[in-house]
């Protein structure tokens, strides 16, 4: 007889919810990274500064001979390290892999000719797709920004308020990334204004018009509560 019949009835249809579920998260998670990858290659394309993060990205490239995938995953390791030293856990993997996969998507993006995208609707599609795909990747509850990591810390140790944890994380490493010669311009105040206030409005209409399950806010602990649990 196999595992399947010898299982309870009464188990076997939460199996299948969770593998859905799992199944959904991956899903959102993959499309996020994507969809944030080419809001970010428009960033860079406009012209007129991009995110913080790329930034940095961007003026370690100005210096070393490497690509934005691996400069961004070089950024998440400095991260994870931190975090990791600070709360004396476990190094966690998905945070680099996330900034390794959307760097090396990036990359792959920049080899297209966009040269009939004026900069400035590039720009005002950027903040969209950014938005978007940052909504994505928090509801899919994988792959936390590595500089997220940070952000959580210095509020449940330091009881800094979330949004000026990130606002200062995000300022060191913009103001890293101007003096390594990383473009900055009204793209950076857009990413800082815009994106972040559109993330938590496109997941309330992925829950509440798509019908997507929010992984990351219904996880016990909130937003990263998955990859902060893997870590212990």
């Amino acid at each position: 007889m196999s595992k399947l019949l010898s299982t309870p009835a009464h188990v076997r249809p939460r199996q299948r919810v969770n593998l859905r579920d799992r199944i959904q998260s991956y899903a959102l998670y993959l499309a996020g990274c994507l969809v944030f990858a080419s809001g970010a290659t428009l960033f860079i394309h406009s012209g007129l500064g991009v995110d913080p993060l790329d930034v940095l990205s961007l003026g370690i490239l100005e210096h070393f001979p490497l690509t934005i995938g691996l400069a961004q995953a070089l950024i998440a390791a400095v991260c994870i390290v931190i975090w990791s030293v600070w709360n004396r856990r476990r190094p966690v993997v998905m945070p680099f892999v996330t900034f390794l996969l959307c760097g090396s998507l990036i990359d792959l993006m920049l080899l297209a000719d966009l040269g009939w995208f004026a900069s400035v609707p590039s720009l005002v599609v950027a903040v969209l797709l950014c938005s978007y795909g940052s909504a994505l990747i928090i509801m899919s509850g994988t792959g936390i920004r590595a500089m997220d990591l940070i952000v959580i810390s210095l509020n449940q140790r330091l009881k800094v308020p979330f949004w000026a944890a990130k606002v200062g994380v995000e300022t060191v490493l913009l103001t890293l990334g101007w003096l390594l010669g990383g473009p900055v311009g009204i793209g950076t105040l857009a990413f800082l204004i815009f994106v972040d206030g559109l993330i938590q409005p496109f997941m309330t209409f992925n829950t509440r018009t798509l019908h997507l399950t929010n992984h990351g806010l219904s996880s016990p602990g909130g937003v990263g509560a998955p990859v902060l649990e893997g870590a212990r």
